[in-house]
């Protein structure tokens, strides 16, 4: 009975293979059909390393799960210079049919790699942040996508928080990388601070560091300029990692990092942070930043995390952070854009021009913001993080958005959100100072003053030092206290012991630049030189007796009353009168009699109730 059951079974197995194809290894990779894809990074930078590993993940992803379709990546170095990433788009489009190419840490590099695309007709899906909205960019430049905004909102973000502090000036710090986006990037600057009454005292232009023969004494000499300036408030709005490294120890070392000063720095510095060093971060303490915020809480983010970690940390061991940052989660969300589009489209996918089309039509949330494109680039808002460095990282103020600003109070004075500034301070710093250049105004003060409590000069001869008081003084004092809550106002009191003639003459010819004292207010004087209105009353009173030109003094008294009031008085006596007599004559003996007793007695009565109180025992 086994025997047999054996016998049937093989004959089953023997008629199923004779009936069924067979598919071999070599015929199942040839039905998944496999596309290319250019990536252009600078594999030297800190970002670069971040994208490579991310679009390998991504890549790696897809291909895992995708049984029709394998993607391969091909990879080019552009050394951060933009001919060389041209160079690069135009060696990749000429060769192993890519259909898209990815990357681009700068934005310059994007815009000319963003021709060659035009040219070839390949979808561009930028990773460099534009220096603005670009409303001519879908003509200019058809087959760009940009991943990574714009700076329009970090600048509005900032002037937000330069207005929040009460700063008035600024000074611009930047690398003059010799393109258009930092100008157009300043302008939009100048623009924001106008609108809010503030404005970009000067300008700081450093080269890229890899040009600087010595970037120490390059960039030394540039800070020795903001010494002869008034603001210290520096706005760092546009910074390759290196350059920012050098340019915060400088400043430091120089003391334009301390007490007064305030520093703020966009997302191109701040989003690097957490892949520096101690050192660094000790010599940027107290700046002010501004970083994309992203969800962490996500299951993709972690799985996400958790894989970059690994690659990143077996790939580049020399990097002691291996956490993704911004730039990471944008190349990620870059391929997932692909992929997307190339399930969608089917066996359609081969078509660039079609590629091209439903990338800039598919919404999905990735991992760097919800994605959706409106005129090639994210037509997403933003929001931003403001942080503050303090210690060995940095903790987070408050977020801001292009709709509701700040949510919460901005540096709030309770709890975790205190403000540390340069010079280890939860104090704001006022942002300016005098320079050091600056020349004070001399003020006049009368040495010989009339009155001591207006002024009073007291000279120490042992100390060789002029103590200056008084009323006047106190005024002027508290003058300058107000004024400088927004600008310097240096000045030095000098005594003068000439007369005060003398001593207004000394403004008219320019000896001095201002008088303060009891200087009285005179027609010749007032041709001149300008007074202030009068906030005390210097002139004398006196008291004297007074003689009256009155001869008859009795009569002093009636003199308040006028005509009118005597025949009202009068009229008011005789109807008195004339009523007590009518109520009396005719019951009361004192009212009878004749009519000139009646007469007499009524009007003695009424004078009487004038001067004689009346009382009834």
């Amino acid at each position: 009975m086994a025997t047999l059951l054996y016998l049937c079974c093989a004959l089953f197995i023997f008629y199923a293979l004779q009936s069924s194809p067979i598919v071999t290894a070599a015929e199942a990779a040839n039905s998944i059909r496999s596309i290319n894809f250019g990536a252009i990074i600078n594999e030297d930078s800190r970002v670069g390393k971040e994208h490579k590993v991310a679009m390998k993940i991504a890549v790696q992803k897809f291909n895992d799960r995708s049984k029709n379709f394998n993607l391969s990546l091909h990879f080019r170095n552009s050394n951060g210079h933009a001919f060389q990433a041209a160079s690069a788009a135009v060696e990749l489009a000429g060769e192993n049919e890519i259909k898209a190419i990815i990357g681009m840490e700068k934005w310059q590099e994007a815009a000319l790699v963003a021709q060659v695309g035009s040219q070839y007709q390949l979808p561009i899906l930028s990773l460099a942040t534009a220096p603005a909205t670009l409303p001519l960019a879908p003509q200019r430049w058809p087959s760009l996508v940009q991943m990574a905004g714009n700076y329009s909102h970090q600048i509005t973000c900032i002037a937000d928080i330069v207005k929040y502090y009460n700063w008035r000036k600024v000074i611009a710090v930047y690398e003059d990388d010799g393109y258009a986006g930092t100008s157009v990037m300043l302008d939009l600057l100048a623009q924001a601070l106008q609108a809010n009454g503030l404005e970009i005292e000067d300008r700081l232009a450093f080269p890229p560091v890899a040009s600087m023969s010595d970037p120490t004494k390059i960039i030394l000499e540039e800070l020795t300029k903001v010494f002869s300036m008034q603001s210290r408030m520096f706005i760092v709005l546009q910074s390759s990692l290196p350059l920012a490294v050098h340019l915060f120890r400088e400043a430091r070392n120089s003391g334009l990092i301390g007490r007064d000063t305030a520093w703020i720095i966009t997302d191109s510095i701040s989003s690097l942070l957490d892949s520096v060093n101690s050192t660094v971060i000790s010599s940027m303490e107290g700046v002010l930043g501004i970083k994309t915020h992203y969800s962490e809480t996500s299951k993709e983010f972690k799985f996400f995390y958790y894989q970059f970690w690994k690659e990143f940390r077996a790939a580049y061991p020399e990097e002691w952070n291996s956490q993704p940052g911004i730039h990471a989660l944008q190349a990620f969300d870059a391929i997932t854009a692909i992929t997307i589009a190339i399930q969608h489209l089917g066996a359609e996918a081969g078509s660039s021009t079609k590629l091209l089309e439903t990338i800039l039509s598919i919404k999905f949330d990735g991992l760097s913001s919800k994605i959706s494109f409106q005129g090639g680039e994210l037509s997403c808002n933003p929001v931003f993080r403001v942080i503050n460095v303090v210690g060995k990282g940095h903790k987070e103020l408050d977020f801001w958005s292009a709709e509701n600003h700040f949510f919460e109070r901005l540096g709030d004075e309770t709890g975790r959100r205190v403000v540390t500034w340069p010079g280890d301070t939860n104090e704001v710093p006022k942002g300016w100072t005098l320079p050091t250049n600056a020349k004070p105004l001399r003020i006049g003060v009368p040495g010989n003053a009339s009155f001591e409590k207006s002024v009073r000069v007291d000279k120490d001869n042992n100390s060789n030092r002029t103590e200056y008081s008084g009323y006047s003084i106190d005024v002027f004092l508290e003058v300058v206290r107000i004024i400088e809550e927004n600008y310097a106002l240096p000045y030095e009191f000098v005594a003068f012991y000439g007369t005060y003639d003398e001593l207004v003459d000394c403004v008219y010819n320019k000896t001095f630049d201002a008088v303060v004292g009891d200087v009285t207010i005179l027609a010749n004087r007032s041709k001149h030189v300008d007074f202030t209105l009068p906030y005390a009353k210097s002139g004398l009173s006196m008291i004297v007796p007074y003689k009256s030109k009155e001869s008859q003094k009795a009569r002093l008294f009636t003199k308040p009353f006028t005509m009118q009031l005597w025949l009202a008085t009068g009229g008011i006596l005789l109807y008195t009168a004339f009523s007590v007599w009518f109520l009396e004559h005719n019951v009361n003996p004192d009212f009878g009699g004749t009519w000139k007793n009646q007469l007499s007695a009524s009007l003695r009565f009424i004078f009487s109730s004038v001067f004689i109180a009346h009382s009834e025992y």
